[in-house]
């Protein structure tokens, strides 16, 4: 007979998130492992991903890892197709062009558009129809908190994690009748390997005071949500974008 926590395991579920390598991407893995699920890592590079496979095959998980940039659609396709059943995808990749809008040319919005949105919409056309044969399935794509929160010089980023949420609500409303859930994670200021240098700096630590919690999240917490939005506890949760930002969005100034 299976208890309440029973339902937030992922026991015999396979789980891809992209780029996770290292920072958010590596702790919903580590998370999704923990709870029971395979974890097929993803990044551009098998040296990166190498050691991460023996952390995870040295605490006893099930794990294996595929490399592709997200921009080359033919790589993804076969990488996908030699994955297996895949039953959760969280889309975590995402590039940033810090330059001010009128410094950003129409090539280079369209193309991180292109890495950071539009190949969120070719991952989950792979890995839907398998998710519709067996009735079930779990799609999470990571935004930001700037998807409403809009900051100076990263207009192209912005209207790319924005998008996301907007996806994650239309396929929420076409697929919800399948058994997928679909629902967005927005996490806030998180202390990352990418944002450490930034956290003891002046700005850092106006970022700091802005939240409510008065702190940086460390990554790994990141990870519950993650995890509740996989798991069959969250099968009714569905269109909905997650905030993990210690209280930030819910505030006008701190």
């Amino acid at each position: 007979m299976s208890t309440f926590p029973d339902r937030f395991r992922l026991d015999g579920r396979t789980a891809l998130i992209t780029g996770s390598g290292r920072g958010l991407g590596w702790e919903i893995a580590k998370g999704l492992a923990e709870a029971g699920a395979k974890v097929l890592l993803h990044g551009r590079s098998h040296e990166r991903l190498a050691p991460r496979l023996g952390e995870l095959a040295a605490a006893g998980h099930a794990a294996d890892a595929f490399c592709f940039d997200m921009a080359d659609r033919a790589a993804m396709q076969v990488e996908v197709s030699r994955a297996g059943p895949i039953d959760i995808l969280v889309h975590n990749v995402g590039e940033r062009d810090r330059r001010p809008f009128a410094e950003i040319e129409p090539e280079a919005f369209a193309r991180l558009i292109d890495v950071d949105l539009t190949a969120a919409h070719a991952l989950v056309r792979l890995v839907v129809p398998g998710m519709i044969e067996r009735g079930w399935g779990r799609l999470i794509l990571v935004t930001s908190i700037v998807g409403n929160l809009a900051v100076p010089g990263a207009s192209s980023y912005i209207a790319a994690k924005g998008g996301l949420s907007a996806l994650a609500r239309a396929l929420a409303a076409e697929l919800g009748a399948t058994g997928i859930t679909s629902n967005a994670l927005s996490p806030g200021f998180f202390a990352t390997e990418t944002n450490a240098p930034m956290i003891a700096t002046p700005a850092g630590e106006r970022l700091s005071e802005r939240c409510p919690a008065k702190r940086w999240a460390e990554p790994w917490e990141i990870a519950g949500a993650a995890v509740f939005l996989a798991s069959p506890a969250a099968a009714y949760v569905n269109g909905h974008t997650l905030t993990v930002d210690g209280g930030v969005s819910a505030t006008y100034l701190a």
